[in-house]
């Protein structure tokens, strides 16, 4: 897919310095990308400035701090609810296009199956309910706009978990990695493109879900980096959540449907391995 014949003409990135936000710009460098610096997404004047009819916003910007968010809740319901509400408000008012990101984090994590877009949602963590509180406003106040959720996203570059894991493997003989939480590893490369691809399907679906295909544990994803980086894959052990407790409890099960995405005509996010595969190979040239 040819992102920068994709991309509309006027494309608007914020939190464009963060792993996705980065990512896209790397494709579709024509894109108008707004750090926090740039653009305060909960300043209305701020953001009608930057508007006009035709505009595409893609929202990649977001209070991520899972953990951190469980005693910093004014500040994530800020970057997470009430910058989207800001967002979708003035988009609707400059006929301009809104594509929200939003989080597995929605849904209480305890499924069987992959959720589905309509799957009831139930949040189990601050940050999971100030992103749902930004889906929720954003659908309300612009009729037109998207929500995009996904889960498990690396680059393999800069903190992410399997950046973590090159740079553990370099550093300890062994790494005990947990083996009881499901979803699907996610590269934000094959995510961006998903995005940008999105931005010229204004019909699709108001809520889909993008990640790559396939599921894996926090284990199995890091026996893959290491296998990948030619390392010995019986240096990862496996453990239960029990052993890393964390103010906020992560989701044992984070998989997300991908049927409405590709029931759209949208093009189906490849197998999370072969991402991983393509991420590394390409860190390493």
């Amino acid at each position: 897919m040819n992102a920068d014949f994709l991309a509309p003409a006027r494309l608007i990135v914020t939190g464009a310095h963060g792993l996705l936000g980065r990512e896209i710009l790397r494709l579709a460098p024509q894109a108008h990308g707004l750090g926090r610096a740039d653009l305060d997404i909960t300043d209305r004047g701020a953001v009608d400035a930057v508007l006009s009819p035709g505009t595409v916003v893609l929202n990649c910007a977001a209070y991520t701090a899972v953990d951190a968010a469980e005693t910093d809740r004014d500040a994530a319901f800020a970057a997470n609810a009430t910058g989207p509400a800001v967002l979708a408000a003035a988009c609707a008012a400059a006929g301009a296009r809104l594509i929200h990101l939003s989080t597995d984090y929605v849904f209480p994590g305890t499924a069987r199956a992959p959720y589905e877009p309509d799957a009831p949602t139930g949040p189990a963590t601050v940050y999971g309910q100030s992103k749902l509180a930004g889906e929720q406003a954003v659908r309300e106040l612009d009729p037109s706009a998207q929500v995009v959720r996904t889960a498990w996203v690396y680059g393999g570059a800069d903190g992410d978990f399997v950046a973590t894991m090159r740079r553990l493997e370099r550093e300890r003989d062994t790494v005990t990695v947990v083996d009881d939480q499901l979803g699907s590893p996610t590269s934000a490369a094959d995510l961006a493109a998903g995005l940008l691809e999105l931005t010229t399907r204004p019909g699709a679906p108001r809520v889909l879900h993008a990640t790559n295909a396939g599921t894996a544990t926090w284990y199995d994803l890091a026996v893959a980096v290491f296998t990948e980086l030619g390392a010995d894959p019986a240096r990862v052990l496996p453990c239960d959540s029990s052993a890393f407790p964390r103010p906020a409890p992560r989701p044992a099960y984070s998989v997300l449907s991908p049927r409405a995405w590709n029931e759209a005509g949208l093009t189906p996010l490849r197998s999370w391995r072969s991402a991983l595969t393509d991420t590394l190979r390409r860190l390493s040239d």
